[in-house]
Formats: C-alpha cells, structure tokens, sequence
C-alpha cells in the first residue's frame, strides 16, 4: 500500500466518523459543539505534534566536525578546479 493511499484511507476514515457525529447517528447529545470542533482540534493536535518532532530533533541533532572537515576540503577543491577552468572569485 503506498502513503498516498494509507493517507486516504485515514482521511477517509476520519471524515465518515465526523460525518456520523455531525448527523447524529452516533448519539453524543452533551458535546454536539465538540463534534464540530473535532476537524479543528484535530489541525491544532498536529501542529503541537508537529512542533514537538522538530524542536526534539533540533535539539538532539549531532554535531559532525568530521563531516565538516571533509565538505571545507571539497569546496576548496571545487574552487580550484573552477579558478583553473577561469572562474574568478571575489
């Protein structure tokens, strides 16, 4: 099953139990303005999901001095193999 069609089948599935609240088929009488909200809440959960995956990952994300070392000596390959075909930097 790919993602697009995992995504639909939620969405989907979501969508046809607000539905069923929405017309009263199954019976929540005391919430009918949550089961207006639900779409809403559901928006708010995922930001708030979404805004505590990439804070965690910004905070945990490692540093590689190795790695950083290995791209300065490539640039500065890159720039000589361009100063040598004419480039000219400022």
């Amino acid at each position: 099953m790919t993602k697009l069609a995992e995504w639909l089948a939620g969405v989907t599935l979501i969508t046809a139990i607000w539905f069923c609240f929405l017309s009263n088929d199954i019976l929540l009488n005391r919430y009918d303005i949550h089961s207006l909200l639900l779409p809403v809440y559901g928006v708010i959960g995922f930001g708030v999901y979404s805004l505590v995956i990439i804070l965690y990952r910004v905070f945990t994300f490692n540093d590689s001095p190795e790695a950083a070392k290995e791209l300065k000596m490539e640039i500065e390959m890159a720039k000589k193999d361009l100063a040598a075909k004419g480039f000219k930097f400022d």
